[in-house]
């Protein structure tokens, strides 16, 4: 009961990249880089464990970028010329790459790191990857077309790749696969149009676990400013829960802890495994135990105790590393207050 995750991503170390950044520049090149990207993942494999965790993931070591560690494998786009662009819904500026020509995976885009992680740990293994509706949002378009149409297009040539990756790992001995969409929360009648369809298109075929991370995004300020300009109630899970209650996904990842989010509104994930963001990303004061287990007693009346997996509200790439550890002790002895409050 109670099974402890990371949203994703966890703090790079500062002889891998540059620290407490969104997108981090790499201290090294070539050889070199591959064997520091490595170290991390099992330097993080090792301290998730120790922390006790319940599931494992590489803390996305060998990416600078959720999105763009995915879109380096793919062919027809365009790093080269990166153009600024504001994104999701121009809450901030990015240096995005360009879609210029058809879109097809170079060859396999995570196998170096996903198979590194399973062979370091008999627990459960997580893996993430970018949602297509995020990916569309997080690059320029050249060549799919303007408007909604240009946009739907080029989103389900993403999750066609996204599905080739998806069963390769799989294969490589992932447990759970999890597709990260903080767009979801941004373009709401969208997303509960054809975002949902495009992130079915990104899992089918899948037999492991299947999940969706939407969330309020990482701890920078242009989150933090957001945030305070939603008023009192955050309700912009009410417009996508039940599209995705209705679809294959089988777990869903929110923001909970310290956010505006109305705890009810988990009880339109029926049927759907929920994980509970118990740990506030935006906040470098760690939880205690006590505020882990309230906040998992709180969800309790909206989630059955089989179905609640407590979580990090998003990734901790942003912070320091000893900040992101005591936040995962804290998850992890809070979650076994709650199991013995609540079995």
């Amino acid at each position: 009961m109670f099974e402890t995750s990371i949203a994703g991503s966890l703090p790079k170390p500062e002889w891998l990249a540059e620290t407490q950044k969104l997108w981090p520049q790499w201290r090294a090149e070539g050889e070199a880089l591959r064997q520091a990207k490595a170290d991390a993942t099992l330097l993080w494999v090792k301290t998730q464990e120790d922390a006790g965790m319940d599931i494992i993931g590489d803390g996305e070591q060998a990416r600078q970028h959720f999105v763009h560690g995915f879109l380096e494998q793919v062919e027809g786009i365009d790093f080269v010329n990166k153009v600024k662009m504001g994104i999701r819904n121009n809450r901030y500026d990015a240096m995005v790459p360009q879609v210029v020509a058809p879109l097809r995976l170079k060859g396999r885009v995570h196998a170096f790191e996903a198979r590194l992680a399973r062979a370091h740990t008999q627990r459960k293994l997580k893996f993430t990857l970018p949602g297509p509706m995020t990916i569309v949002d997080t690059v320029a378009d050249r060549f799919y077309g303007a408007g909604e149409e240009g946009r739907i297009k080029m989103a389900f040539a993403f999750a066609e790749l996204l599905n080739q990756e998806a069963l390769a790992l799989q294969a490589d001995g992932v447990d759970i696969i999890q597709f990260d969409e903080p767009a979801f929360n941004v373009y709401l009648d969208a997303a509960a149009d054809w975002g949902v369809k495009a992130l079915e298109r990104a899992a089918q075929g899948l037999t492991c676990t299947t999940a969706v991370h939407i969330c309020y995004g990482y701890g920078i300020q242009a989150n933090i400013d957001w945030k305070q300009s939603l008023g009192e109630e955050w309700r912009q899970y009410e417009k996508v829960f039940p599209a995705l209650a209705k679809s294959s996904i089988q777990q869903v990842s929110l923001e909970c802890f310290h956010s505006h989010v109305p705890m009810d509104l988990m009880a339109l994930l029926q049927g759907k495994d929920v994980l509970v963001g118990v740990i506030d990303v935006a906040s470098d004061v760690v939880e205690t135990p006590e505020q882990v287990a309230d906040t998992i007693g709180k969800a309790l009346q909206f989630v059955p105790k089989a179905r609640l997996l407590p979580c990090t509200n998003c990734g901790l790439a942003p912070m320091s590393r000893a900040v992101a550890e005591a936040k995962l002790k804290a998850l992890v002895d809070g979650a076994a207050l709650a199991r013995q409050r609540y079995a």
